[in-house]
């Protein structure tokens, strides 16, 4: 499996931004549905984001609306998650996905290839 490393967590105010990264190996992010994930304490792993393998649809959880989104960098291997005005309801640990193209992106299930996560804070 492809390992995916996520980076650019931390503790930020509320309403500002933060960029996270998932770092692939070379070609992942052509051949798989790329997502983002998260998990408050005590909840369960939730959809955020995701991206198609061609780059041509993405997909947004409700809960994050218009505030974040999703690319992805074929040159880099790279899939970012620009969050915005951010909330507390957003700590969460975040974790990057992978799943086969055709898999229902919102889908946890569909995804078999998971980073170890990165952890953001918001403060209010």
């Amino acid at each position: 499996q492809a390992q995916l490393v996520e980076s650019g967590g931390g503790l930020v105010q509320a309403g500002s931004s933060v960029k996270l990264f998932c770092t692939t190996p070379p070609r992942t992010v052509m051949w798989y549905t790329m997502a983002w994930f998260r998990q408050a304490p005590g909840k369960e792993r939730e959809f955020v984001a995701a991206i198609s393998r061609t780059g041509s649809s993405t997909y947004n959880s409700d809960s994050v609306k218009a505030r974040f989104t999703i690319s992805r960098d074929i040159y880099k291997h790279t899939v970012t998650l620009q969050m915005n005005d951010l909330k507390s309801e957003d700590t969460a640990v975040y974790y990057c996905a992978a799943a086969q193209p055709g898999a229902p992106a919102r889908v946890l299930g569909s995804y078999d290839n998971w980073g170890q996560g990165t952890q953001v804070t918001v403060s209010s």
